[in-house]
């Protein structure tokens, strides 16, 4: 679990986070949602320690990350899995490779278990045979799957995924969310992810929380959304005639 208490962040003057409070479940896909511009990106960086709050506390499991030293910051870390927008995965290396780096360099596993320990996790995103591969012989979809099976090589405790399908087809954005939701509730993972994609939200919504102009305006789980009387969330789902007609319906 992970507890947001009265986060403020400012840039130059200019305040992006104006006290935002939250509660992110284990075992659940946890979703920020907002509009460009909204502060979504910067709060994740702040909860990841990209950037640290002007005031406010961030609880890993009762642990205060804003406070801690250095030293416990970079074990922390080490519980963490990170899913980037792009898979940003190294090009030079094998799919293999990718997924081993992070046993690299923080396990203490022996070579033979690091390597067996990276095709497990290709195994669980579906990917066995792909480990001599390199990224650029991979599809983008393939591509997210060999960032995943990264992403979890260390058995993170929380996993952070900022925009996973970005730049995917419907379908294989489908395939991404439920492979994440999966994962999550397979190994009780705290995973927060940051989406603009309806589908997302609709589809594996279990907890959201809708920021606006560096607030948390809104929260809840998908069916909820379709019952919101918050003027700002239904103005930002419901942009499209798509969302209007599903609304419409649950209504009705």
């Amino acid at each position: 679990m992970i507890e947001l208490g009265n986060i403020h962040k400012s840039f130059e003057g200019r305040e992006v986070l104006k006290g935002i409070d939250a509660l992110f479940h284990e075992g659940k896909t946890n979703l920020i949602i907002g509009q460009s511009g909204s502060g979504k990106t910067v709060l994740m960086k702040n909860i990841v320690g990209l950037y640290t709050p002007d005031s406010g506390k961030i609880l890993y499991d009762g642990r205060d990350f804003v406070q801690m030293s250095k030293k416990e910051k970079v074990l922390l870390r080490r519980e963490m899995g990170m899913i980037f927008q792009s898979a940003a995965l190294f090009d030079s290396i094998s799919v293999l490779e990718n997924v081993k780096f992070p046993l690299d360099m923080f396990s203490d596993m022996n070579e033979a278990d690091r390597i067996q320990r990276a095709k497990f996790c290709l195994q669980r995103v579906n990917l066995q045979g792909a480990e001599d591969k390199f990224p650029g012989e991979l599809s983008g979809g393939m591509q997210k799957r060999v960032a995943i099976a990264r992403a979890i090589a260390l058995n993170p405790r929380y996993l952070f995924c900022d925009e996973p399908n970005s730049g995917l087809d419907p379908q294989t954005s489908l395939l991404i969310d439920e492979l994440i939701h999966d994962i999550t509730t397979e190994y009780s993972i705290t995973t927060i992810i940051n989406t603009h994609d309806m589908n997302s939200v609709m589809g594996i919504g279990e907890h959201i929380i809708f920021i606006s102009e560096g607030k948390k305006e809104w929260q809840g789980c998908k069916d909820d959304i379709l019952t919101s009387t918050n003027e700002k969330l239904n103005s930002f789902i419901f942009a499209s005639d798509l969302f209007r007609k599903v609304k419409v319906a649950a209504m009705q």
